[in-house]
């Protein structure tokens, strides 16, 4: 029974969203909110089976921060919801202080180069060690890399250690738990009648988990916390939270909760609570 492999078709007035499969929305939804949205939804959608469904933890990575977001019935769990300041940026940064070169282009575009090489080279390796021990009785992993003055440099084993440091932040010099270890911790804050179907719909989210090998590497470090922990990776995961907003926010019934210029003005941040919580 895995809902995120669920395909539905959400439509109204205005725009139509065909086989939006594996999409999760992070909801902020009370049950009052929650009802008044089914009220205006299409009556070929089994809501009641739909929020059902939708139980499993959410990993998000995105430039600046990562979070592990636990979910049943369409409702985020906040006790459970674990935060880490690990996520591409750091990645970029750690890039960047790797690459080591005396060309002029290279100090003024630093950031720039370093997050394009991460994005276009660098990957997740299943097994780290193993990789690292490869890496040095062979160059097959090298790759090379244009700068903007033409020169070439080659990309050695920091194609894959790079991005290692998320299932390993001391690697950067943080004392933090890794990705597979933060969602491990926060499913076990979670009720434990709903771990299960949490480690059964692991959902990877955002433009940092785009790193080949990064799902079947996450896969690897859950069963050993786990054995039955499934990762799902869906294909426009860069795009996920855009998505499920844009679902979301097209729904006409979700309109009451839309907040105006007048009415956060008049009220300020306390309206989100009011309206939306």
């Amino acid at each position: 029974r895995d809902g995120f492999h669920t395909r539905r078709r959400l439509y109204n007035n205005k725009l139509s969203f065909s086989d939006h499969s594996q999409v999760s929305v992070r909801l902020f939804l009370t049950r009052q909110n929650q009802n008044q949205l089914q009220e205006g939804s299409p009556a070929s959608v089994n809501w009641t089976q739909l929020f059902f469904f939708l139980a499993g933890i959410v990993l998000d990575s995105g430039d600046g921060v990562s979070h592990a977001v636990p979910i049943c019935e369409g409702f985020s769990l906040p006790h459970g919801i674990f935060r880490m300041d690990l996520a591409a940026s750091s990645l970029t940064n750690s890039r960047g202080a790797s690459a080591k070169t005396e060309s002029p282009e290279l100090h003024v575009f630093t950031r720039e180069i370093s997050r394009d090489m991460k994005e276009k080279l660098c990957y997740v390796a299943l097994d780290f060690e193993q990789e690292l021990h490869t890496s040095t009785l062979s160059s097959v992993q090298d790759n090379t890399y244009e700068l903007p003055d033409g020169q070439l440099i080659t990309i050695g084993n920091e194609r894959f250690r790079c991005p290692e440091a998320l299932f390993q932040p001391a690697h950067l010099g943080m004392e933090a738990a890794g990705i597979h270890e933060t969602t491990h911790t926060s499913i076990l804050k979670c009720d434990i009648d709903i771990r299960r179907d949490l480690y059964a719909n692991i959902v990877l989210s955002g433009g940092t988990t785009m790193f080949p090998g990064i799902a079947d590497r996450m896969k690897k470090e859950m069963i050993m916390l786990s054995p039955k922990s499934v990762i799902i990776a869906p294909p426009e995961r860069k795009y996920s939270v855009w998505i499920g907003g844009s679902i979301l926010a097209s729904l006409s019934t979700f309109q009451h909760m839309w907040i105006t210029k007048e009415e956060y003005e008049e009220s300020g941040p306390n309206i989100v609570h009011r309206k939306c919580f």
